[in-house]
């Protein structure tokens, strides 16, 4: 128990946080580099691919698996997130926010292109994810059950509880009702939800996800426009701050910096290992497309997202009244623009937030207890604990797991990295061939037999192999 504490205690929660920033960084920049900037180079391409048609009727289309993504993505975080960064680094944090996202584009690319490479046919869907390529790439099932039980643990069980109780409170405070039957009903609404499958998750996140966010976004361009004569100094003022040129709250530079790129990464997920497990859902013709479909859901989140609470803070200029609660400074941000029924619209976008990123945590949970055991029995008991997570934490107060959660989701992103660092010639061989067949006017196909050496990839063979579990 001493050791645990040790491990999670405060002075080493900042060791692990910057070790994983560290990493994260510098193998995003070698990304970056090694992939000629794909994140740049083909951005357009991007948004052609997120609405490409599905290759059968097997699997999930582009966008839903873009969806699945998203629906984990964009949380809690991207209101309370932001504005705790801004609240502590001051607004330069949102620069290095931006600029970690492009740099993790490239990152998204490699693992999600490695997912789609990896997967495997699970009746009339795909499953894949690290775990899955760890073994079938590396020969390394043990690592794999290792890196499954760690994003079971924390996204499965300890997020959920921690969106839960985030709906829950924001609903008892704004509305004044029971945190139970908050409970309640995430538990009906969650269950009639996982226990339709796959195609049931998809359905429900291609219809939140985008109402969510066109809805908030919506809300956030009229403050931008409303405030038109504030944004250029808005922009000089992010800049600025960015880079020293005024004195900062929070000591300067440093902590722009590291506020920035510690809310971006850790909101986007870029190299964690989690969106991998729903890009390997999309039933495409080459892997490399819903690679650059899950480079753009980096984008999406952090850019666009992020960006539009970012907005919200710094034209309200209330970031310097020393209000460090992220959802208290979103609130009264809020509140100067829209008036009295601020609480109202923050409780209902965490509420839509929240409960997609349950539904989206909840299938990486799924895809992983699938690698462990393919005995239904187990998926079961998986199901009927994120049922009681999810009750748990719209019940009790969460902090105390969040650190426990925190490490080892860094332990679960150093293995990830470690092993698409190693891969990665994989992943570049795939968007070289991408690149020819489209340059030449082709719709990519892929095969395996187009990457010498390339063994593992049964869903690109030419023949059936055997399945993951035997």
């Amino acid at each position: 128990m001493e050791v645990l504490e040790w491990l999670v205690g405060p002075a080493n929660d900042f060791i692990w946080t910057y070790i994983l920033i560290g990493a994260l960084l510098a193998i995003g920049t070698y990304f970056s580099v090694r992939t000629k900037f794909v994140q740049v180079r083909l951005f357009g391409e991007m948004f052609r691919l997120v609405v490409e048609k599905k290759e059968s009727n097997d699997g999930v289309s582009p966008f839903q698996a873009f969806t699945i993504s998203a629906a984990s993505r964009v949380g809690t975080g991207n209101i309370t997130g932001v504005a705790l960064a801004i609240g502590v680094g001051g607004p330069g944090a949102v620069f290095w926010m931006w600029v970690i996202a492009i740099i993790g584009m490239a990152t998204a690319f490699v693992e999600s292109t490695l997912a789609q490479v990896y997967k495997v046919k699970d009746g009339d869907t795909f499953r894949g994810g690290p775990a899955y390529y760890m073994q079938k790439a590396l020969g390394l099932r043990k690592l794999g059950i290792v890196f499954a039980i760690l994003l079971t643990f924390c996204f499965g069980f300890i997020f959920n509880a921690v969106q839960s109780n985030t709906i829950s409170q924001s609903f008892t405070d704004v509305f004044g009702i029971p945190e139970w039957l908050i409970g309640t009903g995430l538990v009906l609404l969650t269950a009639v939800i996982i226990f339709g499958g796959v195609k049931r998750i998809v359905k429900v996140t291609q219809m939140i996800v985008p109402v969510m966010a066109i809805l908030y976004i919506l809300v956030a361009a009229y403050i931008v426009i409303a405030n038109i004569t504030d944004v250029p100094a808005m922009f000089k003022l992010i800049v600025e701050h960015a880079f020293g040129i005024q004195e900062m709250v929070g000591g300067g530079i440093g902590a722009a910096m590291m506020q920035g790129i510690r809310r971006g990464l850790f909101s986007n997920e870029a190299g964690m290992g989690s969106v991998p497990n729903a890009a390997a859902t999309a039933n495409i013709s080459h892997p490399a497309k819903q690679g650059l479909v899950q480079s753009l859901g980096v984008f999406f989140d952090t850019i666009i997202i992020c960006s539009a609470t970012a907005f919200i803070i710094l034209l309200a200029d209330l970031y310097g009244t020393g209000a460090k609660d992220g959802i208290i400074l979103t609130q009264a941000s809020m509140a100067v623009h829209v008036g009295a029924w601020a609480p109202y619209f923050i409780a209902v976008a965490i509420m839509f937030f929240a409960f997609s990123s349950i539904i989206g945590n909840y299938y990486y949970g799924e895809t992983n207890i699938e690698f462990i055991n393919a005995n239904k029995s187990w998926m079961t008991v998986y199901r009927v604990a994120v049922l009681g997570m999810v009750m748990f934490g719209a019940m009790a107060k969460v902090s105390v797991v969040w650190s426990m959660a925190d490490l080892f989701m860094g332990m679960m992103a150093i293995l990830n990295l470690i092993v698409i660092l190693l891969l990665g010639k994989v992943a570049f061989k795939v968007l070289d061939d991408f690149t020819i067949q489209r340059k030449k006017g082709l719709n990519p196909t892929f095969k395996a037999s187009t990457v010498p050496g390339l063994t593992g990839a049964e869903c690109w063979e030419d023949r059936p192999s055997e399945k993951l579990h035997n």
